[in-house]
């Protein structure tokens, strides 16, 4: 094996921004509600004038502004006092949080609140804190017992139901891992946690594979072991619950027939809703990098899958490994660096759209200072966090230099997108975030994952710089650490 597995506050809201012509690939995001959605409502200015609306009750005037994009309540509650009182109340935030957000991920943040802090809570100032994010709290979190994992790169790590799952990954000595590992988080609050060894052996060693959750289930696909065979098997990890306080997971090799995508590692993989993932690129054998795309289907309850290539797909991504892919709801996911074929790291970030017509892939193609974009990398991290952005952090270049910065792409920023050949580009695209308390040293080839509000992001191992020994250009070293990650919320 080689060392790298590569292989509430008005002006804190955005301002109010003209509407673009939409390119075709984004005319079908899902945009939050526009002034057009009411125009089946009995009101019209012909019917009704000013005045009217000034006798109208709070709840009427409530229930019309649920209806509208958050910079036409913003504008609304500029014209008066009252107005401003209204459109400035929980009644109005906390609908408008739960209907971006999603109600699952706001009752999950709103658990991991103290009391104090759910005392105190304005849903207004939350929003424009999430809207706008400016800085990370950072903290390293310890075991309680004498078990813990080796230090490790290239595996992967999920949160399920409260618990942290570890599988796989490299170690020192050129040995691939066989075992699988949870701990208990819970609501967050807690430094010290306690790991569990819960088995080993199944699936085999191997590193560079991924590991894709959907409902109570983990699907593994592909790696490399210890021979540094390529592999293409799918596995089911079943969760099981024992008491109230233990969880085992319950392997099993999936049946999906004779098709099956060639043998790779470092490829990228995400969900594409709750019963299916999709895998792209990866390394083959002879180091044969990949730009094909896969989808597995799992609707037979997960009893069986089939394997099937997305093929046509217009100007698709160029071969790479080591990149990210992301799912942000619908039918859409953001492919994000990696490294090509010629060994060049890259930075390009496309969308894919698996619904419509037919698949379509689209490059977004940035412009601005290369201060204003996270710079090229590979074996980074990207977890889709609280307020639909896509946390990127760490990888390496392609000196094999790490990287401890932290970026956030608004996904919202994407709905006026225009693609390529477009004249314009956003410039609030990227954003790149401080960073408080300890912050994790340079890595790359980590685990990352985000608790079920998105508020919290897990880092676990990864490459780090370790001392430089005379032989060598380049310290290099396993990390073995746990990192919990938070945005910073003034509530």
């Amino acid at each position: 094996m080689k060392p790298t597995a590569e292989t509430g506050h008005l002006s804190a809201f955005p301002a109010p921004t003209k509407v673009l012509k939409k390119a075709p690939l984004m005319a079908s995001i899902p945009p939050p509600l526009s002034p057009s959605s009411s125009s089946s409502s009995s009101y019209s200015p012909s019917n009704y004038s000013s005045s009217s609306i000034t006798q109208m009750g709070s709840d009427h005037i409530i229930s019309i502004l649920l209806l509208l994009p958050v910079e036409s309540i913003l504008s609304f509650s500029m014209t008066c006092r009252r107005f401003r009182s209204v459109a400035s109340s929980d009644s109005v935030w906390e609908p408008i949080c739960r209907r971006e957000w999603g109600s699952g991920g706001v009752d999950a943040l709103v658990a991991s609140l103290s009391q104090q802090e759910r005392q105190r809570l304005s849903w207004k100032r939350l929003y424009a804190q999430v809207s706008r994010p400016s800085s990370l709290s950072c903290r390293r979190l310890s075991s309680k017992s004498g078990a813990f994992p080796n230090p490790r790169a290239s595996h992967s790590l999920n949160f399920i139901s409260d618990w942290l799952v570890l599988f796989g990954g490299g170690c020192e000595g050129g040995r691939h891992l066989d075992d699988t590992w949870v701990a208990y988080i819970g609501n967050g609050h807690n430094r010290v946690i306690c790991w569990q060894h819960v088995n080993s052996g199944v699936p085999s060693g191997r590193f560079g594979q991924t590991c894709t959750l959907l409902s109570k289930f983990l699907v593994l696909f592909g790696g490399i072991n210890d021979n540094g065979e390529r592999l293409n098997d799918t596995w089911i990890g079943e969760v099981l619950y024992e008491g109230q306080i233990d969880l085992r997971i319950a392997w099993r090799l999936l049946d999906v027939g004779t098709l099956v995508p060639p043998p790779r590692g470092a490829h990228a993989a995400c969900c594409a809703g709750d019963q299916r993932v999709m895998i792209h690129g990866g390394i083959g054998s002879y180091g044969l990098r990949f730009d094909d795309t896969w989808i597995l289907d799992l609707s037979d309850d997960f009893k069986s899958g089939r394997w099937h290539q997305v093929m046509n797909a217009q100007s698709s991504p160029p071969p790479r490994s080591g990149h990210s892919l992301t799912w942000i709801g619908g039918t859409y996911m953001v492919l994000f660096g990696g490294r090509g074929s010629g060994y060049e790291v890259l930075n390009d970030v496309w969308l894919f759209d698996v619904g419509g017509d037919g698949p379509e892939w689209k490059e977004l193609k940035l412009s601005g200072l290369p201060s204003e974009m996270p710079l090229p990398r590979v074996g980074h991290s990207a977890t889709l966090i609280l307020g639909n952005k896509i946390l990127i952090y760490g990888g390496e270049d392609s000196e094999r230099h790490r990287k401890d910065d932290f970026w956030v792409l608004d996904i919202g920023a994407l709905r006026s997108f225009q693609t390529a050949g477009s004249k314009k580009t956003p410039r609030k695209l990227w954003k790149r975030l401080s960073i408080e308390g300890h912050s994790p040293q340079y890595r790359s080839f980590h685990g990352a994952c985000t608790d079920r509000s998105g508020h919290y992001v897990y880092v676990f191992g990864g490459m780090v710089d370790g001392v430089v020994h005379p032989a060598e250009a380049y310290g290099l070293s396993f990390n073995g650490e746990l990192y919990q990650v938070k945005l910073v919320l003034q509530l």
